[in-house]
């Protein structure tokens, strides 16, 4: 990275920071309950668009719980994390990453977790060939550089750390030796890579398999699933552990009731969530982010092996195979 680049990024940094301890509950946080929660949400688009989504919720919110809950929008994780730990926000809406992030440094737990309009709360990484191909999943890990591949950016959860930790890594394939060529794109470009004939096999996801029926079915039926991962998790609720109890079990019941039952009321609630692509939010704890900790400990086996940290190795391989353990067990 350039040293300009960096300052920028830090620059960037720095500003969120400044705007997130502005909007804190106070130090009433630190004597019971709160007399204001404020309320991360992990957006990329930022408060312009994704503020008129959340704002109805989070008013719904305010007067379930007796208390004033006001947003804070910001695209950067690490900054909402940090603010998180600071206590200067109390909730969040957090995709299943900085979920753990806010885990393991902010001293938060998940108290629930978002459910799409089609009734699922996880998605799947893919494997995906064109349609008529012939190609199969047997074929592809037989390597020998037959394939031209197409696997996501480095950061993609689907596109490149779920099928390295599902499916290549336990085999000890590294796609550079194994492919003729590998190439890197979002899922969007290599699903159409893969119905053109560009490269013969590609990550993608059962989210990018329902965007192209909608919008491109004409791509959509060139291609072929070969391999599903273990389900990933969506987006949750995360709040501070420390919050007052009582409060904390508002928020939950908030949450897990919303939308919910019939009527006017339930109704309406239900077009706030349509508006944010959910029909409800499901009960849930720290647990349902295992397969992400599985994806981590995969790149922290592969990180120590590469430095032959013989220690750091032996923690991560007992690590891994814990949370393959328990996968192995879940229905």
């Amino acid at each position: 990275m350039t040293l300009p680049r960096l300052t920028r990024r830090l620059a960037l940094a720095a500003v969120l920071a400044l705007g997130v301890a502005s909007c804190g509950a106070g130090d009433d946080t630190k004597t019971g309950a709160p007399s204001e929660i404020t309320f991360s949400i992990l957006s990329a688009e930022g408060q312009a668009s994704a503020g008129p989504l959340w704002e109805p919720l989070l008013d719904d919110m305010s007067r379930a719980i007796g208390v004033p809950v006001k947003p804070y929008f910001g695209s950067n994780y690490t900054v909402l994390v940090e603010a998180m730990r600071g206590n200067q926000t109390q909730v969040a809406w957090f995709s299943a990453k900085p979920a753990i992030e806010a885990i393991d440094r902010a001293d938060a737990e998940v108290i629930a977790r978002t459910v799409n309009k089609e009734g699922m709360d996880s998605y799947r990484s893919t494997l995906i060939v064109r349609n008529g191909s012939g190609i199969t999943l047997d074929q592809v890990l037989a390597c020998g550089k037959r394939f031209d591949f197409g696997i996501g950016d480095a950061q993609s959860t689907s596109g490149t750390l779920a099928p390295m930790a599902f499916l290549f890594n336990p085999r000890g394939i590294v796609p550079a030796s194994c492919f003729k060529t590998v190439r890197s794109a979002n899922h969007q470009a290599n699903a159409f890579a893969v119905a053109t004939g560009v490269v013969d096999v590609a990550t993608s996801n059962t989210v990018n398999t329902v965007f192209l029926t909608r919008q491109n079915p004409q791509i959509a039926a060139q291609i072929q699933e070969i391999w599903q991962s273990p389900p990933i998790p969506e987006s949750g609720i995360v709040v501070r552990e420390d919050l007052d109890p009582a409060l904390k079990e508002k928020i939950r019941s908030f949450f897990l009731t919303y939308g919910q039952g019939e009527g006017a009321e339930a109704e309406r609630q239900r077009q706030v969530l349509a508006g944010l692509e959910y029909s409800r939010f499901s009960a849930a704890d720290d647990g349902y982010l295992n397969p992400i900790r599985e994806m981590v400990a995969d790149q922290q086996l592969g990180e120590a092996r590469a430095k032959g940290d013989t220690a750091a190795v032996a923690a991560a391989e007992r690590e891994l195979q814990r949370l393959r353990s328990l996968r192995e067990v879940q229905p």
